[in-house]
C-alpha cells in the first residue's frame, strides 16, 4: 500500500482549529506516514509538531506556507524541510506577521464602519496564535449569524469589493523562495489550481517561480478534481518541477477537507519526497 504524504496543513499557530498536538493525533490516526505542518508565515507550532509525531513514529517535515504578492495577485508558497533557526527566514515571516496584525485592525475598522461592531475583537479571541487572519473574523462572523457558512461569509464580507476586504501586500516571489532555499529548504506553488489563473498566467507563474529558486509543485490538493490533478501533473512534468500533495486541512468543522483523504499522484509525476533530504522519513 503507497505511503500517504501530507504536505500542507494548518494548526492554531496560525488559522487552524486545532493544536499542532491534537493534529498530529489526527493525521496519525487517518494513517498518514508523512506529514509537515505549513502555518501560515509562523513556525511556531513546529516543535511540538515534531515531538508529537515522534511519539506516535511518524514521519514530520517542518513546513511553512508564505504569502506572496505576484502580479498583484496573493499566492501562496510552501517551504518544506526549514530550518527555523534561520535568522533571514524569521526575520521575513516577522514582516508578514506585523503586516497580518495591521490587516486585522483594518478589517474591524472597515467592518464596522458597514454596521458590524466588534468583529475584532471576537476574532481576537478566537486566535490562539500569533496572527489574526481572515479565518478567524469569518469563524466569529458566521456564529454571530452573519452568513450560514464559512465559505458564504467570505463571498459576501472578505473579499475583493466586498465590506471587510484588505488587499494584501506580502512578500515577493523572489523574497518567498530566496527565504526557504536557504533555510535549507523546498519551495513549492500550493494549490495552484485554486488561484483561478488562465493558462497562460499560470505558465508566467510557474516561469518566474522557477527562475528564482522555486523546485516543487502542489499537483494533489484536498480540493482538487481528478482532471485538475491531471492537468497539475502534466505542468509539473513540463516545467520538470517535483510534485508535491497537501490536503490543505485546517479545521474538522470542514468536512471537505481531512488529512490524509488524497488522491494519488498522476503515476508521471516525480514525487517531491524523492529528494534525499526525505530518505530518512
Amino acid at each position: 500500500m503507497p505511503r500517504i504524504f501530507d504536505l500542507h496543513c494548518h494548526s492554531t499557530a496560525s488559522d487552524g482549529g486545532l493544536s499542532p498536538t491534537a493534529l498530529v493525533q489526527r493525521a496519525h490516526q487517518q494513517r498518514v506516514d508523512v506529514l509537515a505542518l505549513t502555518d501560515h508565515d509562523v513556525t511556531d507550532g513546529l516543535a511540538e509538531a515534531a515531538q508529537t509525531a515522534a511519539a506516535l513514529g511518524m514521519g514530520f517535515v517542518p513546513g511553512i506556507e508564505i504569502s506572496v504578492t505576484w502580479m498583484k495577485q496573493t499566492i501562496h508558497i510552501i517551504g518544506l524541510h526549514i530550518d527555523t533557526t534561520s535568522d533571514e527566514l524569521q526575520q521575513g515571516l516577522l514582516k508578514l506577521r506585523e503586516f497580518r496584525n495591521w490587516r486585522a485592525e483594518e478589517i474591524g475598522r472597515r467592518l464596522e464602519k458597514k454596521g458590524i461592531a466588534g468583529a475584532y475583537a471576537g476574532a481576537s479571541q478566537l486566535a490562539q496564535g500569533a496572527i489574526i487572519s481572515r479565518t478567524h473574523f469569518a469563524r466569529y462572523l458566521v456564529e454571530q449569524g452573519y452568513a450560514r457558512d464559512m465559505r458564504d461569509l467570505f463571498k459576501h464580507f472578505l473579499v475583493k469589493n466586498k465590506p471587510g476586504h484588505v488587499p494584501g501586500e506580502w512578500a515577493s516571489l523572489e523574497e518567498a523562495v530566496g527565504w526557504i532555499s536557504r533555510a535549507g529548504g523546498q519551495a513549492v506553488i500550493a494549490h495552484p489550481a485554486r488561484y483561478q489563473l488562465t493558462a497562460t498566467r499560470l505558465r508566467r507563474l510557474i516561469k518566474d517561480f522557477r527562475e528564482v529558486g522555486g523546485v516543487g509543485f502542489e499537483v494533489v490538493s484536498g480540493t482538487y478534481s481528478n482532471d485538475e490533478i491531471k492537468y497539475m501533473g502534466r505542468l509539473a512534468n513540463q516545467f520538470e518541477l517535483l510534485a508535491s500533495t497537501g490536503s490543505d486541512f485546517h479545521s474538522p468543522d470542514n468536512v471537505y477537507l481531512e488529512l490524509g483523504r488524497l488522491a494519488e499522484l498522476p503515476e508521471a509525476c516525480i514525487p517531491i519526497w524523492s529528494d534525499d533530504r526525505w530518505a530518512t522519513l
